[in-house]
């Protein structure tokens, strides 16, 4: 049982030390106190207040219509009652279009009780990482499918096959180079997920990546079965059938997660 409410809070050090030590990081998704606060106390290492609360909560077809200030709300209902877990908050669709309004959103977002910051792609977005890093506000970068991108990308479809894995593992390593100290890895086929894992210091959290990752994620009403309205993706594992509440379904996902049971070939992607 997973039960880590005694332990230390985790802070960003902390998670480079896990992967050195090959210890599993348990990441979920919240968007509210009561279910930050059983995440926090039932093994959960990192929540992520993400931008796809425009879909789970408020009904959106993208995470698009999500604004900064949405962001800043929501977070400071999880940070409120969070005694463990490591904070992360999303950057919302072109609240990093430049490094001055990335670092604006990123200090309103760490004020509400953010530890962290997360921002979908490379390319022109590792100049916003550094500018950020550089201020003293930690990054999570995030790459494959980056559902900010989904009207250039046509949809949620998996990324990194063929002649674009190559270039998947050389943006992870640019993300890492300019600063980024955690990186999540989503809808990528397992093989090019450890490809990149292997290639960089940071740790990887996977969400439809493979067990290779150096931890998982999964968005809250996808962990507990409830219907968001959207197509249920491959990756997607209903932990609550398996738990029989929502205590009992962290422990379980955070058990499984730990040793390495989740995600197996039914909930990943090959090349």
């Amino acid at each position: 049982m997973s039960t880590h409410a005694d332990s230390k809070p985790w802070t960003v050090p902390a998670l480079a030390d896990a992967k050195r030590n090959g210890q599993k990081l348990v990441m979920l998704t919240a968007y509210d106190a009561g279910f930050a606060r059983a995440f926090d106390a039932n093994g959960v290492d990192l929540i992520l207040i993400g931008d796809s609360l425009g879909m789970v909560v408020q009904g959106h077809d993208s995470t698009l219509p999500v604004t900064v200030a949405d962001m800043v709300y929501h977070t400071r209902a999880v940070s409120r009652v969070l005694q463990r877990a490591l904070l992360v908050a999303d950057l919302p669709f072109g609240a990093d279009a430049t490094p001055e309004r990335a670092l604006e959103a990123s200090l309103q977002l760490l004020q509400a009780g953010a530890e962290m910051v997360k921002i979908e792609g490379a390319g022109f977005k590792l100049d916003i990482i550094r500018h950020l890093v550089e201020r003293e506000i930690p990054v999570c970068s995030h790459l494959g499918l980056t559902p900010q991108s989904v009207l250039r990308l046509g949809g949620y479809r998996v990324q990194g096959r063929g002649d674009a894995a190559q270039q998947l593992v050389d943006d992870a390593k640019a993300v890492v180079a300019a600063g980024a100290s955690l990186l999540v890895l989503e809808c990528v086929p397992s093989p090019v997920a450890a490809r990149v894992t292997a290639a960089v210091s940071a740790p990887t959290i996977g969400i439809g990546a493979g067990p290779d990752c150096d931890g998982q994620v999964l968005v809250l009403h996808d962990f507990l079965g409830l219907d968001s309205g959207h197509r249920r993706p491959k990756f997607v594992k209903d932990f609550l059938a398996e738990g029989g509440s929502v205590a009992g379904a962290v422990q379980a996902y955070a058990d499984a997660v730990r040793a390495g049971t989740f995600p197996d070939a039914e909930h990943a992607y090959a090349s």
